[in-house]
């Protein structure tokens, strides 16, 4: 095939995946949740507060870190919970297990056995652990895992790229990483299950 004639043939399919994927965005965003996502047929799940892996360990950053990482935890649980993906349940019952499990583990997201623990106090089917991966103060890593109880292993795992560590891009991180998860559900009703 000419060159020519390829990019028609590639301008042309991308076009159209482009408008095919935008009529079911529109018509995901449209629809009202379905009754398979009614809350009594979500999957309850459980976020856990962020936790960051940075070895700049820069004083400077710290303060605004942690109120960074408290923020994106309550507007991950909030987004979660609106978008219909999951019945998101309160951690607050579990937190001296997750204190004690802190204080053994450097970090929660390493083990696979915490997220179990956890699980199994709070009754939940799913565990989601979260953690941000500080390279630099420009290049950092917002990643989540999810951990099913019953099934004892993770089933999912999901990062997003932030550029800068300022609010603007920790605020943008959590809808962006949230918004893919529910366009691909859309798309397969397993997806994050």
């Amino acid at each position: 095939m000419y060159r020519r004639q390829w990019v028609r043939v590639a301008g042309a399919l991308v076009l159209t995946m482009g408008c095919v994927m935008g009529a079911q965005a529109q018509t995901s965003a449209a629809a009202p949740a379905s009754a398979a996502s009614s809350p009594a047929a979500l999957s309850s799940l459980v976020v856990l507060d962020f936790e960051l892996v940075d070895d700049q360990n820069n004083p400077l950053t710290k303060a605004a870190q942690v109120v960074r990482m408290r923020h994106a935890t309550a507007q991950l649980q909030q987004e979660l919970s609106d978008r219909g993906l999951y019945r998101v349940v309160d951690p607050a019952p579990s937190q001296a297990l997750q204190q004690k499990l802190r204080d053994q583990q450097e970090y929660l997201y390493r083990c696979d056995d915490c997220a179990e623990q956890i699980g199994k106090v709070l009754g939940v089917d799913l565990v989601m652990v979260t953690w941000v991966q500080k390279v630099s103060e420009l290049i950092l890593n917002l990643n989540v895992q999810i951990y099913d109880v019953k099934a004892q292993r993770a089933i999912f795992t999901k990062s997003v790229d932030m550029r800068g560590n300022d609010d603007v891009s920790w605020r943008r991180a959590v809808p962006y990483l949230v918004r893919d998860m529910a366009e691909k559900r859309a798309l397969n009703p397993r997806y994050g299950l």
